[in-house]
């Protein structure tokens, strides 16, 4: 669709794992439907991923922070304490980065989900985020000192657009709802890489949907594969990684996928009668766009998965278990009892249009 005035825009997520990448999806296609001229900075497997969605778009290299987690949930929380100082050298290096590459491409606008070193003095820069309020696991006085030194770094940015809903319900709880609000925040719904129909499954199979940084994925997925083996019916199994699979055996009632798109994601989502999954926040925006049930196994350590599980299995929407100890057939008994309710949220999948097409009418 052509317009009289097309604008220039950087789309950039962060590259812990593909969740952001994925949900920056719709504001990308809206922008590219649109009209406008959208080019995309990640590293390879998220451009990787872009190209393949949005076949032809423009993309140029951009390093991620390539956070490693521990092994344990105590080894996890130590592993993020000790890589705060190349976190902030990242952010700042980013921040050079894109002083020195708006020279060349002069974009009239910036879109950054949680890479705080993208933003620009002289270009309307947003950061999209769904975390305002970071759960230490410290207790009330840290997060409170942690969210005040996290809205010094939002408010160097022109918007910071909250990716969920006031009020309730919400996907985020306390995560995005915090005791105040970052002056120059605003709320843009919720984001899918999925279309929120829901369609009636044709199927009943278990998918097995992991998702996140090493080593916790791969910990995960041998736990799992190796408990998945036998299922009494069939089994998508979608490993997520960026390796190619060391899968040599596979039964006949597994269906495998080592990384997929979004087209070969619908129809796994829409056909399945549960789903396995970490409790990563773009996953349960696409699980609760398709009214998915699920059984959620949140990061061991990663403090935003584990509030998330207990907060959504305390309003009733998704069981949430913790991977120590996990038995898949215990957790598939106990989530035929577990009283399953489906957020009424589907028309909050369409907010972020207005929000993006008014930012994009002050550019």
């Amino acid at each position: 669709m052509g317009i009289r005035n097309p604008k220039k825009i950087l789309v950039a997520p962060l590259d812990w794992g593909l969740g952001h990448t994925t949900r920056c999806a719709p504001i990308i296609r809206h922008l590219l439907h649109a009209g406008h001229d959208v080019t995309v900075a990640g590293n390879a497997a998220q451009t990787n991923w872009l190209s393949g969605s949005f076949p032809g778009i423009r993309t140029i290299p951009l390093d991620g922070y390539n956070i490693r987690y521990g092994r344990t949930r105590r080894g996890l929380i130590g592993s993020i304490l000790r890589q705060i100082p190349h976190i902030l050298k990242t952010i700042s290096r980013e921040h050079q980065w894109l002083l020195q590459v708006q020279k060349d491409e002069q974009f009239d606008g910036i879109i950054s989900d949680n890479r705080y070193g993208l933003h620009h003095p002289e270009v309307p820069s947003v950061i999209m985020t769904h975390q305002l309020q970071i759960h230490t696991g410290m207790g009330l006085a840290a997060d409170s000192l942690l969210r005040s030194m996290h809205y010094r770094y939002l408010q160097r940015f022109s918007e910071c657009w909250v990716v969920d809903v006031p009020g309730q319900p919400n996907l985020s709880g306390s995560l995005a709802h915090p005791p105040v609000m970052p002056a120059n925040g605003k709320y843009i719904g919720l984001l899918s890489q999925l279309d929120p129909a829901r369609q009636q499954a044709a199927e009943k199979h278990l998918l097995v949907l992991l998702s996140g940084p090493e080593p916790q994925r791969s910990l995960l997925s041998d736990l799992l594969w190796q408990q998945v083996q036998g299922y009494d019916g069939s089994v998508a199994f979608v490993e997520g990684g960026d390796d190619i699979s060391s899968r040599t055996s596979i039964p006949s009632h597994i269906t495998y996928y080592t990384r997929i798109t979004k087209d070969a994601l619908q129809p796994l989502l829409t056909n399945a009668g549960m789903v396995v999954c970490r409790s990563g926040y773009s996953t349960l925006m696409d699980l609760a766009c398709l009214g998915k049930k699920a059984i959620l196994i949140p990061t061991p350590g990663q403090t935003e998965q584990e509030y998330l599980g207990r907060y959504l299995q305390a309003e009733q929407v998704y069981l949430s278990m913790p991977q120590e100890g996990f038995n898949l057939n215990k957790a598939l008994q106990q989530a035929k009892t577990f009283p399953y309710r489906q957020l009424d949220i589907t028309e909050d999948y369409s907010v972020y249009k207005v929000v993006l097409n008014q930012w994009v009418d002050r550019l």
